[in-house]
This record gives structure tokens, C-alpha cells and sequence, in this order.
């Protein structure tokens, strides 16, 4: 096949898939919808009078919500002594950096020790050194996190309860400290201390955000934030939190359900290449050692491997739901 025309056609079909990105996928994922409901939802502007004491609360409710903003704004890039908090490590900064550094040399000296060029064995351990333990910190980061949700709605009832039978909030959220779980009692356990050495108690709950980075986190700041700033019922208030965050889980189950599927299809289509060159190269090695021992297979072996990463790329971002 003349290298010419084999270099225009991946070209062409580079050009084709990435305006098929730009412009049929916004349609197709329903982006523009959801920005138009966005949109229509915060266009709109109130018509009904309302008294000074509403006014004040919505006022009240609209400043934390601009700080909540402000926060998220501020939490997109975080330093590495936070993240290694968010896990629920105790390691230092220092600590870290010199274990991933240990972790790219074995490799490195592994890949060197098995006959692997120099260059892709400084690859092998700078991916090992850098991706590995950045990959397990955002794991362990998830998993903590997942069970800081599923214990959040009952201690959230816990001090409903607690409010209900007549104990101040700080009490309620003792109890919360001496009964839960972790990580979810460590949580609380931060928010006594904060607010023992003074700092106001809706404040502490707000910073709970800063430790545990979830909505249902922000919700549970929010909440007791107005409440302490403007008063009312505050078992109501965290009444209706808990079955809000119930129903959240309850959405979260549903969708996984929902998704099992589609994320059974991408694993399947995903592993199937991989898998029929190595059956392939079992049976026949030569018949497929063309792909990375001819400079045209070279090509045709790396134009398919970026295809299939565009691939899984867009399939994981249309599984994947956010709510």
C-alpha cells in the first residue's frame, strides 16, 4: 500500500472522528440540553413579594451558596498534603515523594535487569514512579469516601434524634463521634475539636467540605450554616437532609444498576483486541508480528490503539452519570 495514501486516509479519519467530537457529541450526550435547563432554571427572576424576615433568609442563603462556590473554585487543584489527607493517610508529603521514587527505581531496575533498553525502562519507572502511587491515593481516596456516604444518613438521623429529645447540636454530634463508623467518625471528631478551640460551629461543619469533598458533605455544612446564622427548626431542617441524602444513595444504586450493562459492553468490546492478538500470536506468531516488525504495521498498530483509547474515553464518559 503506498505510505502516502495509507498517511492521508489516518489523517482524514483523525479530522472526521475529532469534528465528530466537537459537534455531534455535545447533541448526543445531551450537554446542550442540560445547559439550556441550566439556563432556563437560573434566568428566571422572582415575582412574588415576599416579607423582610424570607427576604433575609434567602438573602442569608444565596451568601452561602456564593461561598460554597468560592470553596469548590478554590479546592480545583489541590496540594498533595490534602489529597493524602482526603485518603485517610497519615504519611507526610515527604514521605510520599520518597516512596515513589523508590517504587519508579525497582521498576526501573527490574525493566533494566530483563533486557529492556534504557529508555523504556527510565518509561516503565517514571509511569510506575508518578501514575502507580497517584492511581492508589485516588482509589483509597473513592473508598473512604464511599463509606463516609453510606454512614452519613444515619448519623444524620442520629441527630435528628438527638435535637428532637432536647439536646443542644454539639451533644447531638458527640453522640454521632462516640457511636459511627469510620471514617465518618474521625469527620466529626474534627468538627468538636475545631469548634472546642472557638470556632463557631456552622463554620466547623462547613470545613467539612475541605476534608471530605462530596455534595452530600456541602449539603450537611450548608444546613447547619443557615440554621446557626438565621434560626428555625432545626430538626426539620436535618430531617429533610437525611432523606434527601437517602434518596441521593437510593439515585446512586439505581444508576449503577442502570449502567452494569453498558460498563459490561465497554469491558467486553475493550478487551476484545487485546485478547485476539494474543490468541492470534499464540497460534501463528509470524502472521501478526508484521504489526510492530514493518514500518506500515507500526502505524496501523498505533492509529488502532488511539482509536480504541477515543473509544473507551467516550464510552466512559457516557456511562458515567453525575447527579
Amino acid at each position: 500500500m503506498n505510505m502516502q495514501a495509507l498517511a492521508m486516509a489516518f489523517l482524514s479519519a483523525v479530522t472526521v472522528g475529532g469534528l465528530a467530537w466537537v459537534f455531534l457529541y455535545p447533541m448526543l450526550s445531551g450537554e446542550k440540553k442540560a445547559e439550556k435547563r441550566r439556563a432556563s432554571f437560573t434566568s428566571g427572576e422572582p415575582v412574588l413579594r415576599v416579607d423582610d424576615r424570607i427576604r433575609n433568609r434567602r438573602a442569608q442563603v444565596e451568601d452561602s451558596m456564593k461561598e460554597l462556590e468560592q470553596r469548590m473554585a478554590a479546592k480545583q487543584k489541590l496540594s498533595l498534603s490534602m489529597r493524602l489527607s482526603q485518603a485517610g493517610l497519615s504519611w507526610t508529603k515527604q514521605q510520599f515523594i520518597i516512596g515513589s521514587c523508590i517504587l519508579g527505581g525497582g521498576v526501573f531496575l527490574l525493566a533494566f535487569s530483563f533486557g529492556v533498553a534504557l529508555l523504556p525502562a527510565a518509561g516503565f519507572g517514571a509511569t510506575a514512579g508518578l501514575g502507580l502511587p497517584r492511581w492508589v491515593l485516588n482509589y483509597l481516596k473513592k473508598r473512604r469516601e464511599k463509606k463516609f456516604l453510606d454512614a452519613l444518613p444515619d448519623a444524620v438521623e442520629v441527630i435528628v434524634r438527638g435535637v428532637k429529645a432536647g439536646l443542644p447540636l454539639f451533644d447531638s454530634i458527640k453522640v454521632v463521634v462516640a457511636d459511627a463508623p469510620e471514617p465518618l467518625r474521625s469527620e466529626f471528631a474534627a468538627i468538636i475539636e475545631t469548634q472546642t478551640i472557638g470556632m463557631p460551629l456552622g463554620e466547623a461543619c462547613q470545613r467539612l467540605y475541605d476534608r471530605m469533598p462530596l455534595p452530600e458533605a456541602n449539603f450537611f455544612g450548608i444546613v447547619i450554616a443557615i440554621q446557626t446564622k438565621s434560626g428555625g427548626n432545626l430538626s426539620e431542617a436535618l430531617g429533610n437532609l437525611a432523606k434527601v441524602l437517602r434518596d441521593r444513595r437510593k439515585m446512586a444504586a439505581k444508576i449503577q444498576a442502570m449502567s452494569m450493562e453498558a460498563k459490561a459492553s465497554a469491558a467486553i468490546i475493550g478487551s476484545l483486541p487485546p485478547v485476539v492478538m494474543i490468541g492470534v500470536y499464540i497460534m501463528t506468531p509470524e502472521y501478526i508480528s508484521l504489526l510492530w516488525t514493518h514500518p506500515t504495521g507500526r502505524i496501523m498498530l498505533a492509529g488502532c490503539v488511539m482509536w480504541m483509547a477515543t473509544g473507551i474515553m467516550v464510552m466512559k464518559k457516557m456511562i458515567n452519570f453525575d447527579f
